[in-house]
């Protein structure tokens, strides 16, 4: 590439030497004749006639150097792009390849890797990430060993900390040290591959390298089991509900705190131990609780987002159009660009599977083989339990137990942050597990002492599943992916650990199953908390028991009515006799799936397809008797409510009605909760993390005279009161924004949906180029879901959109040349490259592309042979 580089730079010179000479002799020429006219009035002193040379010859040289800028940029991008372009034809020999693999691309950009051996067939995987998608291997590395703050200095110091503290790469090299030797060889054969395209066939390096002056380090397996665990973190979250329930019982009796957090529908609260008097006899019950633990949540990753979910459901052969079952998927994550999956087929003998890959990890997570198809949603099951744990106060490096004192496990850890500087922290382990309170600048939480005694201080420390060494997740994946039956997949899922997933599957043979798989606590009959709130790290009643057996978690198969869908919301019945979780999603979604699927006795694909694209909210039918019971005091409010007489809670991003929806209820919200929780500091640290959505429906439902009454006024509000001013604040909050006619509104203009880049998306000259952005309809409720985010974090940010279906995918089992999906980007992560968007506005308008490719196509975009190296 330098002769390359050479010869572009002579030639650049000889054509700017050639077409300059000429333009700037006759651009001079004419400028100084008539600037030296004009200073004459016509006619040219002997002066002027003397200088003109010299000023022909500045102009030239100010011309020339102009054009030979512009034009060496111009090449030099030019060569740069092409050289960036990933190779998609030709021959590369690659070590680390024991026989041929050919990747052929579609015209979109989707590889088929064709390999003799399984082993092989990953190895291509690897190539094939690496090349389209090496920054976002790089985040992910990064991510998952605690090291984002050497390439984005102090503002990621925080995260790394959080990070180390966790353990994550920790328990990565554990998992490591104890995987089997199957799962061993796909794991380091994805390694080899990703490193042998990093070595042989990049030429030039994505551009965040270039801006951020990196280099990719070799990837590792114990980087790719570091990433599963993130996305374990990704979707679990428990542990916030648990601090959230700490800081609101510091502040509200136990009721008011269920009624502010209440359990799924049809789910009664278990009966257990007050926490408003475990406070008190912990020394919690000052001031300084209620703000408890908020640093470690502003540093840790985002989990538990509300509204990140998913939907799944499937058909038996008998009510379907098609010739056998009919499978559809869409789970719900954070939008990125690029977006989180990448499609890909593998090919090898005893491997036929398409989907979704997730650049990181060796497998198919979501698609379909020659014999059956899959999809998931997230469970959300209680896997995270909080303890705080008692240091000796003569022995801080010792914790109480319900044997005595024991050592803490003491990790050292070196924090290397751009710009030069070290952190130096030690990260420590209880049996319970990793103290994350270690990340946190008050190392614990302080409780209040009795009078003339020091303050007690507890180290908070964290259980969850998904840090235990025995978990194989690519061992599970590769035998679903083997799988030949519902019996075979169902096998499979037993070996699956974290994050604990609603599975659907369906079979050639017209077999239809759902499992949630995953590993569950077992909690004593006498744990009165339940998991639900931080835990006496000394009392042995609140330790794990063991495991719910992975044969007897919730699971259906073959039902008579000829369908099963999940869409996060409560799994089994009130007398299953495990406790799997209490923070279920609202039911909303899944009452709209099951409504559409008994609307008629069969579906086909594009039937399943318009059920993936509705977007009305049963939440928002729920609540408009309220909405249209308001009496605001605005201009606008008679034609408001015109709108909303004949809505039907449809969120179409053209409608005015449902902007008025959602700001009606963000303002309702924040007049029923925020005087409680002690005005605006105290209800931001709930508000930006969960919509409290259920919470409001329960005090409308009761007309909670508590909750409604405006505890900072004399005068006792009633909840019409503070309904019809909760719709003037929405109306004043719009015309401001939107203009004074309500028939103008669109949703679409206020909910953008916002597929992030790390990290230009934070550099606001950089942004436009990396980030994505789409008006959509929908709401966090839809089946088509489109998260609302009531957090203003800027100006014009309140209800955008970060999280959606991140993949839609419809799965015709016995023919699978009619399976189809989309996801949110494009497979490329290069920003100039139509690949890097050009899936955005068909994912909008909810289309799709073949999943398997069509006959003759596979290589229309390219077919690039892979060869091992000489040893």
């Amino acid at each position: 590439m330098a002769r390359t580089e050479g010869m572009t730079g002579n030639a650049s010179d000889s054509a700017l030497d050639s077409a300059s000479d000429s333009a700037s002799d006759s651009a001079s020429d004419n400028a100084s004749d008539n600037a030296s006219d004009n200073a004459s009035g016509g006619a040219p002193c002997a002066a002027s006639r003397g200088r003109r040379p010299a000023t022909r010859r500045a102009w030239r040289w100010v011309v020339m150097a102009v054009a030979s800028l512009t034009l060496s940029l111009a090449l030099g991008m030019g060569v740069y792009v092409w050289r960036a372009t990933p190779q998609v034809s030709g021959t590369a020999r690659l070590p680390g390849l024991a026989g041929t693999v050919r990747v052929e691309r579609d015209a979109r950009g989707v590889p088929t890797v064709h390999a003799l051996t399984v082993r092989d067939a990953f190895f291509g995987l690897g190539v094939v990430h690496a090349q389209d998608r090496l920054w976002q291997l790089e985040t992910h590395r990064r991510i998952g060993s605690g090291r984002l703050a050497e390439a984005f200095g102090e503002a990621a110091l925080g995260n790394d900390r959080f990070l180390r503290a966790l353990g994550v790469h920790r328990a990565a090299q554990a998992q490591w040290d104890r995987t089997p030797a199957a799962s061993r060889e796909v794991l380091q054969a994805y390694a080899d591959g990703v490193n042998a395209a990093v070595t042989h066939l990049v030429d030039a390096l994505p551009p965040e390298f270039l801006v951020l002056g990196l280099r990719p380090e070799p990837w590792t397996p114990v980087d790719s089991l570091a990433w599963a665990i993130m996305m374990a973190w990704d979707l679990g979250g428990n542990w916030q509900s648990e601090m959230q329930r700490l800081r609101l019982a510091a502040r509200l009796p136990d009721e008011r705190v269920h009624e502010l957090l209440p359990s799924a529908p049809g789910q009664p609260h278990p009966a257990g131990r007050r926490y408003d008097a475990l406070l008190v006899e912990l020394g919690l019950a000052g001031g300084a609780t209620r703000t408890a633990g908020l640093d470690l949540e502003a540093d840790a990753p985002p989990s538990g987002v509300e509204g990140v979910g998913s939907n799944n459901w499937v058909l038996a052969p008998g009510r379907s159009t098609a010739e056998g079952a009919l499978l559809a998927n869409d789970p719900h994550l954070k939008l990125s660009a690029p977006a989180l999956w990448y499609l890909a087929r593998l090919k090898a003998p005893g491997l036929d599977v398409a989907g979704a890959t997730m650049p990181g990890v060796p497998s198919v997570v979501l698609g379909q083989n020659d014999a059956l198809a899959w999809g998931f949603t997230n469970t959300g099951p209680d896997v995270q339990d909080l303890y705080l744990e008692a240091p000796d106060p003569g022995r801080p490096d010792h914790v109480r137990t319900p044997e005595g004192w024991a050592p803490l496990e003491v990790f050292d850890e070196l924090i290397r942050v751009r710009g030069g500087r070290e952190v130096a922290f030690q990260a420590r382990r209880t049996r319970h597990g990793p103290v994350i309170s270690d990340a946190g600048a008050g190392q614990g939480l302080l409780g209040q002492g009795a009078a003339g005694e020091p303050a007690p201080r507890y180290l908070l420390a964290m259980r969850w599943t998904a840090l235990d060494a025995d978990a194989d997740p690519v061992g599970a994946g590769l035998a679903m992916m083997a799988a030949r039956d519902v019996d075979d997949f169902v096998a499979a899922t037993r070996r699956w650990v974290a994050p604990m997933q609603n599975m659907v599957v369906a079979d050639r043979a017209g077999r239809i199953g759902f499992v949630a798989a995953g590993r569950v606590p077992l909690r004593r009959a006498d744990n009165d908390l339940h998991g639900m709130f931080p835990a006496p790290g000394w009392d042995a009643r609140y330790d794990w028991a063991g495991w719910i057996d992975p044969d007897a978690t919730p699971r259906e198969f073959d039902p008579p009515r000829g369908w099963l869908a999940t869409a996060n919301q409560r799994i089994h019945d009130v007398d299953y006799p495990h406790l799997v979780s209490t923070d279920w999603a609202p039911p909303w979604r899944q009452r709209r799936i099951v409504a559409m699927l008994e609307a008629r006795e069969r579906h086909g694909l594009d039937d399943l397809a318009r059920m993936q694209s509705d977007v009305r909210s049963l939440a928002a039918v729920h609540l408009l008797p309220w909405m249209r019971a308001a009496r605001p005091e605005h201009p606008a409010a008679a034609a408001v409510q015109t709108l909303l007489a004949t809505w039907d809670g449809t969120m179409e991003a053209a409608e005015p009605a449902p902007l008025i929806h959602w700001a009606w209820i963000r303002h309702l919200t924040r007049m029923l909760v925020a005087d409680e929780l002690g005005g605006a500091p105290g209800f931001g640290t709930l508000f930006p993390q969960r919509s409290l959505r259920e919470a409001v429906e329960g005090i409308l439902e009761r007309q909670d005279p508590w909750w409604c009454d405006d505890k900072s006024t004399a005068h006792p509000e009633t909840c019409a009161e503070l309904n019809d001013r909760a719709m003037t604040a929405a109306l004043g909050e719009l015309s401001a924004r939107f203009g004074p006619d309500p028939a103008t509104w669109r949703w679409g203009d206020a909910h953008l949906a916002i597929a992030e880049h790390r990290p230009f998306s934070q550099v606001r000259a950089l942004a436009p180029w990396f980030e994505l952005r789409t008006p959509v309809g929908g709401d966090t409720y839809t089946v088509n879901v489109a998260r609302v985010s009531l957090k203003e974090s800027a100006p014009g940010t309140a209800y955008h959109s970060t999280h959606g279906p991140s993949l839609r995918a419809l799965y015709d089992v016995a023919e699978p040349r009619h399976s189809r999906v989309m996801h949110s980007s494009g497979q490329s992560g290069l920003p100039w490259r139509a690949a890097y968007r050009e899936f955005l506005e068909p994912w909008r308008r909810v289309e799709y592309l073949p999943l398997w490719a069509e006959p003759g196509a596979a290589a229309a975009g390219g077919a690039l042979r892979l060869e091992p190296a000489p040893r």
